[in-house]
């Protein structure tokens, strides 16, 4: 049974991560404790609101040179997978630098208004472990502004006005654009793939 713990990035919602592992009948532990952090087998980066906050909340807490050493499994999830990036459009702040690329902020059209808030079907683009036994196509759970342009780290894509990065992946860290603890079965897959696949 690995050891798993969630970053506590300081979001409102990020409890909903630990209930969605004691679903999947395993228990998380949200912390930020590096030395809790280091020793885990499975480490989240959630996240919710502005870049630049969330950023400053993890200097506060000491855990940006943490995060950027860890060697064990990691997943970005929603604002978690911007901080992975080398930074944001938004307030043009410098993120962790473990993936590249810049967050950008969505296109608007009539139809496609940002935020961008809903389910979206998401389309993959590489046979990663992390999308095993999810159907391509397969509906998720997005609420975001601002996204990864499709680069060489995607794994996955949702468009809204034009496509964007929904699952990246670089090394033993991977992240998705939407949130799987509020997607539905195929969002508790993903998760279990998580704890299961070698990174």
């Amino acid at each position: 049974m690995s050891n798993i713990a969630i970053i506590d990035s300081g979001g409102a919602n990020i409890a909903s991560l630990v209930f969605a592992f004691e679903r999947l009948g395993r228990s998380a532990e949200l912390t930020t404790d590096a030395t809790v952090i280091r020793s885990a087998d499975r480490v989240l980066l959630p996240g919710v609101g502005a870049a630049k906050s969330a950023m400053e909340r993890l200097a506060d807490a000491k855990l940006t040179d943490v995060i950027r050493s860890l060697k064990q499994p990691v997943l970005g999830i929603c604002l978690g997978m911007q901080l992975l990036l080398d930074g944001s459009e938004e307030e043009d702040v410098e993120c962790l630098g473990v993936v590249p690329g810049i967050a950008a902020r969505l296109p608007s059209a009539p139809a496609y208004p940002v935020p961008n808030m809903g389910w979206c079907a998401t389309r993959r683009t590489s046979d990663h472990a992390l999308l095993g036994d999810i159907p391509d196509g397969s509906y998720f759970y997005y609420l975001h502004s601002y996204a990864l342009p499709v680069s060489d780290c995607t794994l996955a894509t949702a468009d809204h006005a034009e496509p964007f990065s929904a699952v990246i992946g670089r090394d033993n860290f991977v992240a998705t654009q939407f949130h799987p603890e509020r997607s539905s079965a195929a969002g508790a897959q993903l998760l279990q793939n998580f704890l299961d696949v070698s990174l």
